[in-house]
């Protein structure tokens, strides 16, 4: 294999900014966006972010060679899980929720997504009644998003009818494989349904679907750490979410 490169930001942008006129705070490696009119906001990775030393953190050392550098930091991505985690719960607390992780490489964020629900349900006065549910989606051959969205587990679907359904997804690149699942889901006549997804690429090749939580917005590089995967490698890389280039 060739290097990869892993992601995080150097600086953190201002917690909010205001919805109507969509201002953009730049800092050295990241910008705190608005989507739509409410607090839907994202940290954008610029496309010429140099990340953080490798050796700055534990890396498998089957893995040192594969990887030149960090972008995205564990910690950063959990503080922006806990934050996610937080607006969810504000647009959707009080309703029975399903959240449907989207396997395999969802699991992580999934994971520490849910970790944040049930710990602000037992500290806050507005909670989530929760359910989980899990389905995969194949949709890459290699490191090539494929035309062809193989969805496991779809005769499930029908479970969630009449249900509030929070989809959880690791990473959103052209938008289709998304756009086949809501496809299916909305045959399934769910009360109502909306998307988180830590990551988000900047592509040409997008359709210009725009999950309803993003964590980040990343260039256009293919991404491996934090349970994302190279044909199954690098999903115990917890260290961070990684650039790879070929």
């Amino acid at each position: 294999m060739q290097s990869r490169r892993a992601l995080s930001p150097d600086a953190k942008g201002p917690s909010r900014s205001p919805p109507a006129d969509r201002r953009r705070h730049e800092s050295t490696d990241t910008k705190l966006k608005d989507k739509h009119s409410r607090m839907a906001a994202y940290l954008e990775i610029a496309d010429d972010s140099k990340g953080h030393e490798l050796s700055l953190f534990c890396v498998p050392k089957h893995y040192e060679e594969d990887l030149d550098s960090v972008i995205i930091p564990s910690g950063l991505i959990k503080d922006r899980t806990e934050r996610l985690a937080r607006d969810i719960v504000r647009d959707m607390g009080g309703h029975h929720i399903v959240a449907l992780c989207v396997l395999k490489g969802g699991y992580k964020f999934f994971a520490d997504l849910m970790d944040y629900i049930k710990t602000l349900n037992q500290n806050s006065d507005k909670s989530v009644p929760l359910t989980v549910d899990f389905i995969r989606l194949k949709s890459y051959s290699n490191d090539q998003s494929t035309n062809c969205v193989k969805v496991i587990g779809g005769d499930e679907l029908s479970a969630l009818t009449g249900k509030n359904v929070l989809i959880v997804e690791d990473i959103v690149e052209t938008g289709k494989t998304m756009e086949t699942l809501l496809k299916l889901l909305n045959e399934c006549h769910p009360k109502m349904v909306k998307v988180v997804s830590l990551l988000v690429k900047r592509t040409p090749r997008s359709s210009g679907y725009r999950p309803d939580y993003i964590g980040f917005e990343v260039p256009d590089k293919f991404l491996v750490g934090y349970a994302l995967d190279y044909n199954e490698y690098f999903r115990d890389l917890s260290v961070s979410v990684c650039p790879v280039t070929f």
